[in-house]
């Protein structure tokens, strides 16, 4: 693009060279530096320059893409909010951006979608971890470079640090570009947070698969309309990506996908639909839509900054709920799958419930296998024993069973089958892991790990297996000496390691984000004198690094790229991080020591502690302060639950509390049930399931019911 006379020769002290482009912001150059880098600089217009307001926001963009830097966003090299002119200097993509492209070549095909989908993604994580929500991710601002795509224009961001009541996100004024928007970006802009983002990702994506928006109109009155209130239209999208578009297009900031999730997913191919997908078009005549027409329609203003659009509303209705395809409340008690006459049941609660294709519900425990409730209506329609010789023998020696994992529509579990051998006193056990169809029940494969009395149960509760995307990695062999990587497709061993030398030590195999970790506590005469993290090469099962802590150690989970580590024995004082990519440890002193016999649980990167009187903490791993403390009045209660705004903690009666997440008040309870029997023994509940809207709470004897959360 040619230079006018009018254009400055210099910018900032960079020698002007083209024109890459102009909006109503400004005008952006080609520039040179002094060592010959090629730049892209952003000069403001004139007329902006004396605007108070906008420099304010032209300091924002430069301070929120100053804090951004990941291999798929522009870095910035250079600014000046106080000039006379403003501008900003970053590196120069060579390239074209994604709008531009689509139109002159077409959809991308889709081995290049999913390079823009994993791309983006990355771009996204980086900037929120960054504490910056772009909310104006659109195909413009989206540049093709050779080596994947790049996330300019940072004009619109907002540092997650600043106020809700700052002016320049103040309610009512909503700013976006609308075809890429959000939904609460004009139903409630003022609490626009990083699930807008990721929203937008999924309408970029669906354009450049399809080379339309997925809520595109030629009225942005309609267009606002239906990204609130409409089905996305999809079609011309591969089958293959429906899946993370449709995670990304969930009407209800909770219920999206994150980055990570995201990234994950397309790493492993695993859409697991714990949010279920927004197919079911909204009625017409559904009370408040011509309210709400009418409001935008009344009060659209289109601004004429860059390629923004601005939009104000006045009034909105809430969003519909957010429930599984035909979801009514039930309760429901699973069917006794043992094959014996008399029933070998223990009586006791399952111990781990998994979603599976938007459809099931999948529990195990009290000498279950597995057995599946419908999402919708509860209907128990397949339980398997987790014994299938319990007839001729009787029961076996393990009385628990639980889910391994979730993946593709099946579930992993684990068997454990009873034989007689003439003239031994033992009875040895053969233990499987099997891959189920979650909706059928059906076997997919079953692989035997163990066929001896001294052979390793491959319980995940144990820590003798761990789901990871390749498949399952168990402990294995005759005396579980061994731990092995079961593939995910046909459950053949794809390697075998043996543990560390057993003496005096103990090893678990524990997976956060997605890998193996193998934990091996180190005991010296009655005490564990240390402990070492080992994580796993998925393709080897070999240590690619070891870490080794002083004292007994667990790891807990992952969360910002972390492990995160803690004592198994006594008050909890501390905690270690260990960086999973660098393995670099910090150590981090809790502000309030955490009662010995508490149980930590990560979710959403914050640990809680939960006590058997009913106590909940709330502790940000990064730093060891204590958020909040709270009395949820559940007593042995299970591992909580949490989705963006609340925590769901349940006990093995059915007794339910409802948490808000930054506060820690109980916001809403339920009573115990005793319509799926009454556990006689102390017990610790399995968590609570929730898909969207919908929570699902194990209790009693194989019982779950459900409730939509909104009515709590």
């Amino acid at each position: 693009m040619a230079l006018r006379d009018s254009d400055p020769a210099e910018a900032g002290g960079y020698r002007i060279e083209d024109r890459l482009g102009s909006g109503g912001m400004g005008v952006v150059y080609l520039a040179r530096s002094a060592s010959g880098r090629r730049l892209a600089v952003k000069v403001v217009h004139g007329h902006y320059a004396d605007d108070e307001e906008f420099r304010a926001r032209f300091r924002r963009e430069v301070a929120a893409a100053r804090q951004v830097s990941g291999a798929f966003t522009a870095p910035v090299v250079d600014a000046d909010a106080d000039a006379a002119r403003p501008w900003m200097a970053t590196l120069y993509i060579p390239g074209s951006d994604l709008g531009t492209y689509v139109r002159d070549n077409g959809p991308l095909p889709l081995p290049r979608l999913r390079g823009l989908a994993a791309g983006l993604a990355e771009a996204i994580r980086d900037i929120h971890r960054a504490g910056v929500v772009h909310r104006d991710l659109k195909p413009a601002n989206v540049m093709l470079a050779d080596d994947g795509p790049r996330v300019i224009d940072f004009g619109i961001s907002r540092a997650t640090e600043f106020a809700a009541s700052d002016v320049l996100t103040q309610t009512g004024r909503v700013m976006g570009t609308p075809p890429f928007m959000s939904p609460e970006q004009f139903s409630a802009p003022q609490d626009v947070g990083p699930a807008a983002d990721i929203f937008s990702l999924g309408a970029v994506v669906a354009f450049a698969a399809s080379g339309r928006g997925p809520f595109d109109s030629p009225s942005p009155y309609e267009t606002a309309i239906r990204v609130v209130e409409g089905t996305p239209e999809l079609d011309g999208v591969p089958a293959e990506l429906l899946p993370f578009i449709r995670l990304c297009l969930e009407k209800e900031p909770k219920s999206r996908a994150t980055a990570d999730e995201l990234l994950r997913l397309l790493r492993d191919g695993d859409f697991p639909a714990p949010r279920p997908t927004d197919d079911t078009p909204v009625a017409a005549g559904r009370p408040g839509r011509r309210r709400w027409a009418a409001a935008v329609a009344g009060a659209v203003v289109i601004a004429a900054i860059a390629t923004t659009t601005t939009i104000t509303l006045a009034g909105d209705d809430p969003a519909p709920g957010n429930l599984p395809a035909g979801w009514q409340t039930w309760h429901a008690q699973a069917k006794d799958p043992s094959v014996d006459k008399e029933p070998v049941s223990t009586d006791a609660p399952f111990n781990r419930c998994v979603v599976s294709e938007g459809a099931s519900l999948v529990c195990a425990g009290d000498e279950v296998l597995a057995t599946r409730f419908a999402l919708a209506d509860g209907r128990n329609t397949w339980s398997l024993p987790i014994d299938g010789t319990a007839d001729d023998i009787g029961t076996s020696s393990s009385a628990g069973g639980t889910i391994i994992g979730a993946r593709d529509g099946r579930v992993y579990a684990y068997g454990a089958d009873d034989r007689p051998v003439a003239d031994e006193e033992v009875t040895p056990t053969r233990f499987t892991v099997q891959s189920l169809d979650a909706e059928t029940g059906k076997v997919i494969w079953k692989t035997v790990t163990g066929d001896s009395d001294e052979a390793e149960e491959p319980s995940s509760d144990h820590g003798a297996s761990v789901a990871v995307p390749e498949g399952v990695i168990t402990a294995y062999g005759k005396k579980g000496d061994e731990y092995a990587l079961l593939g995910a497709d046909d459950g053949r061993i794809r390697w075998k390691q043996r543990f560390p030398e057993p003496n005096a030590q103990i090893c678990l195999l524990r997976s956060a984000a997605r890998h193996g970790y193998l934990v091996c506590q180190k005991w010296d005469d009655d005490e564990v004198a240390a402990t070492d993290i080992s994580q796993l090469d998925p393709a080897t099962g070999q240590a690619r690094w070891t870490v080794r802590l002083k004292g007994d150690k667990d790891v807990v989970g992952q969360a910002d790229g972390r492990l995160i580590v803690l004592g198994t024995t006594g008050e909890h004082r501390s905690l270690t991080l260990i960086n999973a990519s660098s393995h670099i440890r910090t150590s981090v002193r809790l502000s309030e020591p955490q009662p010995e016999g508490s149980t930590p649980t990560l979710l959403r990167g914050r640990l809680y502690f939960t006590l058997p009187t009913g106590g909940v903490r709330a502790v940000d791993p990064r730093t060891g302060e204590q958020l909040w403390a709270s009395d949820s009045g559940v007593e042995q209660a299970g591992p909580p639950t949490a989705s963006a705004t609340h925590l769901y903690i349940s006990s093995v009666s059915g007794r339910l509390a409802v948490l808000d997440l930054g506060t820690g008040a109980v916001e809403a309870t339920r009573g115990g049930r005793d319509d799926g029997g009454t556990i006689d023994f102390p017990v610790i509940a399995a968590p609570p399931v929730l898909v969207g809207d919908a929570l699902y709470v194990p209790y009693g004897i194989r019982s779950v019911y459900t409730v939509d959360v909104r009515t709590l």
